[in-house]
């Protein structure tokens, strides 16, 4: 079956493949934010961005943007109702003893099978930034619009 949004793994991961596919609903009377807003946060931190942003700029607020991080190189978003997929390779952060980031989380991905971005630096983002060092869980966000995802896979990395 399909899945919703609100949607988060029992399991933490730490460096990871992931493949993500997922639908935005037609909703033709809302704006901006309000047209399918969802996002996948990885590391349960760092969110990507799920949004109807078909014929849009391509922010770091709308589909494949890494909020409030960087926008993707290109919008690759399909118009709703289109199935998409994201395919992700993440590097948790890494720390010290004393809790200092001695290396950067850093993610590269591609939207419907075009790079967005490439191996870059990550900050922690509104709504998933966590205060532990653990590795963390694939969160999928529910904003109240009908996103829906299936195929979700990830590989972990040793």
């Amino acid at each position: 079956g399909l899945m919703g949004v609100g949607t988060r793994t029992k399991k933490a991961f730490e460096n990871y493949t992931l493949h993500l596919v997922f639908r935005s609903p037609f909703m033709p009377h809302a704006t901006g934010q309000g047209r399918g807003n969802s996002g996948m946060y990885l590391g349960d931190q760092y969110e990507c961005q799920i949004l109807d942003s078909f014929g849009l700029e391509g922010a770091d607020n709308e589909c494949g943007g890494i909020y409030q991080n960087a926008k993707p190189k290109v919008n690759m978003c399909l118009p709703p109702l289109s199935w998409q997929t994201y395919d992700v390779d993440f590097t948790c952060a890494k720390f010290d003893a004393d809790g200092k980031v001695t290396a950067p989380a850093r993610v590269t991905i591609k939207h419907n099978g075009v790079l967005i971005h490439d191996n870059i630096e990550l900050k922690s983002t509104p709504g998933g930034g966590r205060s532990d060092q653990k590795p963390g869980a694939l969160f999928l966000q529910d904003h109240g619009d009908a996103v829906r995802f299936k195929n979700i896979w990830i590989v972990e990395k040793k």
